[in-house]
């Protein structure tokens, strides 16, 4: 008759090619049970191990996809480390993107489809664990629908920082060149320490204590002169110039502000995220489109778990992109930062040492004018293995 397995598995052993006995695989413990032990022998030609373990050696980034329960409390493991940025998103029907972090608190959310400013919410998450977090009973995180989350490791413990002319807290991994900056805004030219051991090449910026007010990206590669000007998250807008970075880039311990009341308002609380490129883990770049089904070849050193594009000089909204997120093996789906819109497809190519843009949509690989710029951040999965809880 048939029988199911009703409990957990701690590993398996698959032996090809001989009968071995139970004496092989566990032993008689002090108490009478029956308890594993570690199997010694020879697996065949074509045996092998699998330990079902949690994978706690991955390091920087991940993805987790996942089904909400609308229970309260739901654990959604898998991460590899104990998140400190989180980026979750409703994957097939609209709903708010949400940001959480560590240094704000995991009930403290805001929204990048959204000018709002932060507002708590216990509800969304609950906590972060050693492997991922628990989720409340919010839509935007746990309703009967798919989501994705984007995780980073950013240091794992908060810090005062001194350096600049406004004292911060940050969160840091200079290891993989990731940081969160809180500050209150002086409303002048001033500066503000990001806890790095090297200038941040990508920055994203929200005010915190009102509304109406805008994510403001800065970037590289956005421009011939990027200090000067930024890109709207929270918008499909070309760059803009105003005075964001005080037309300075940031350097290898501080991060320059303008009087844009944006980023820098007297008296208002501001967040920060901050990264610059670190070799197999991250980069932070641009390519120029050609508006062919065949589009632009762009080299990384790494094979990329997770890309953010974006049109600097055309109205064309953010895209992102995972390597779990497949729509077919030629289509990835593909989600915006500056709406609620649900998945949508195109071809892109995530290859072992970069990606190929495979379509001509202005979305990702506009022609117009000799080319558009489009700039990216990209990150690699350092999973070794990954068994999801």
């Amino acid at each position: 008759d048939n029988r199911f397995f009703d409990g957990y598995m701690a590993e398996v052993n698959f032996i090809d090619g001989t009968a071995k006995v139970p004496a092989d695989f566990g032993e008689t413990g002090t108490y009478g049970e029956w308890k594993p032990k570690e199997y010694s022998g020879s697996y065949g030609t074509n045996g092998f191990y699998l330990p079902f373990k949690q994978d706690y050696t991955v390091e920087g980034f991940s993805t987790v996809l996942y089904t909400g329960t609308a229970i309260n409390e739901t654990y959604i493991g898998g991460a590899g480390f104990q998140p400190d940025l989180t980026f979750i998103a409703r994957r097939k029907s609209a709903e708010n993107h949400i940001w959480i972090d560590s240094v704000r608190g995991s009930n403290k959310r805001l929204l990048t489809n959204s000018t709002d400013g932060e507002a708590t919410d216990d509800n969304i998450i609950t906590g972060f664990t050693t492997d991922g977090f628990t989720v409340g009973t919010d839509g935007g995180s746990n309703a009967a629908h798919q989501y994705v989350a984007w995780n980073w490791d950013m240091g794992g413990s908060n810090a005062t920082n001194t350096n600049g002319n406004i004292q911060s807290t940050v969160r840091a991994n200079p290891t993989y060149g990731q940081s969160i900056v809180s500050y209150t805004g002086n409303g002048s030219n001033t500066t503000v320490g990001h806890g790095l051991s090297s200038s941040p090449e990508m920055m994203i910026v929200k005010r915190r204590d009102t509304g109406s007010t805008n994510w403001w990206v800065y970037h590289k590669d956005n421009s011939a002169a990027p200090a000067t000007d930024a890109l709207r998250l929270d918008g499909a807008n070309a760059t803009t110039d105003d005075n964001f970075w005080n037309d300075t880039a940031p350097s290898s311990s501080l991060i320059n502000l303008g009087t844009y009341g944006d980023v820098n308002a007297n008296n208002g609380t501001f967040i920060a995220y901050c990264f610059h490129s670190v070799a197999n883990y991250s980069k932070f770049g641009s390519y120029t489109g050609n508006g062919s089904a065949t589009g632009p070849s762009v080299t990384l050193g790494f094979a990329p778990a997770f890309l953010l594009i974006k049109s600097s000089g055309q109205a064309e909204p953010w895209s992102l992109i995972d390597n779990q997120r497949r729509h077919s093996s030629t289509l990835l789906h593909v989600l915006t930062t500056n709406s609620t819109a649900v998945e949508t497809q195109y071809a892109v190519d995530l290859n072992s040492n970069g990606f190929q843009i495979k379509t001509s949509s202005g979305v990702l690989n506009s022609g117009d004018g000799g080319g558009q710029t489009y700039i990216y951040m990209a990150f690699a999965d350092k999973r070794e293995y990954a068994y999801w809880l």
